[in-house]
């Protein structure tokens, strides 16, 4: 009767990678009612701003209902009050928001909306949405953050931006109160946990050494377009540092060789004498 052979290999089943950590809707719905509520009280900032350069009540509500991109309604009312022309003032702030227009692109995969609901979603896209969307596991959770901080901060911005024209006078210096610096704070807040390796460090930190240079040179809104070149720049240089440390074709061939051969006059190899015999 032939000898069955059994046959083991040694190689080992490469285990599943771990699926990331599901997080529950209270979780989600907590995080970004802090972030709307948080970044919305700073809508009285600008109302106040808006109403402080001569805007009409109408004029203030108009742009956040239609424009709602904080940075760019502050760049706007910015540069009107330090006498800048209108239409240089609206072009500066153009540019500062055409930055949601980067995140509507990875917001539209992420969130996996229809046709037909994209152009309503895209007036919610911008940094602090954004920020809470990807930072989601899964779609669900990530459409749910975005539902719920787009909906809280754009109902807080406008009622705030409403209070604060109607009470420009009564709240007074806003910068005493520090509300201008609500949104970046927050921003920032959920910036930096995201940043997990060097690479991510260092595109985010030349980004801010960009802006902190161009601020006084370019106009309202550009330096934060440039900031963007530091991504691709970290990646050139992570590119051609992985290349110069790439190993020679064949020098990982010599761990595959196997055990050298042994000579023939060792013992194993000779031909048994009849003294090993006896």
């Amino acid at each position: 009767m032939p000898e069955q052979t059994e046959i083991r290999t040694t190689e080992r089943a490469v285990p599943p990678s771990p699926a990331p950590p599901a997080t529950s809707d209270a979780a989600v719905i907590r995080d970004a009612l802090g972030v709307g509520i948080a970044v919305g009280l700073s809508g009285f900032a600008f109302g106040v701003t808006s109403a402080g350069v001569g805007l009409s009540l109408l004029q203030t509500c108009a742009l956040s209902l239609l424009v709602f991109t904080g940075a760019s309604q502050f760049a706007l009312v910015g540069a009107l009050a330090a006498g800048g022309n209108p239409l240089t003032a609206a072009a500066g702030a153009f540019f500062l928001g055409a930055r949601n227009a980067f995140y509507g692109l990875r917001l539209s995969a992420v969130l996996g909306y229809r046709a037909t609901v994209k152009p309503f979603a895209a007036h919610w896209v911008i940094d602090e949405t954004s920020a809470v969307t990807l930072a989601q596991p899964d779609r669900r959770s990530a459409r749910l953050g975005f539902t719920v901080t787009g909906l809280t901060l754009y109902v807080l911005w406008n009622l705030t931006t409403l209070a604060g024209a109607l009470g420009a006078e009564a709240l007074g210096d806003t910068e005493a109160w520090g509300l201008d610096a609500a949104g970046p704070a927050v921003f920032l807040a959920l910036l930096a946990p995201m940043l997990k390796d060097t690479v991510e460090r260092a595109a985010a930190g030349l980004a801010v050494v960009l802006v902190m240079v161009t601020l006084p040179l370019l106009p309202t809104g550009v330096p934060v377009l440039v900031s963007a070149l530091a991504a691709p720049a970290v990646l050139v240089v992570q590119g051609r540092r992985g290349r110069g440390t790439a190993q020679e074709p064949g020098a990982d061939r010599a761990d595959d060789a196997g055990p050298p051969a042994r000579p023939e006059g060792t013992p194993e190899n000779r031909p048994a004498t009849e003294e090993d015999r006896a």
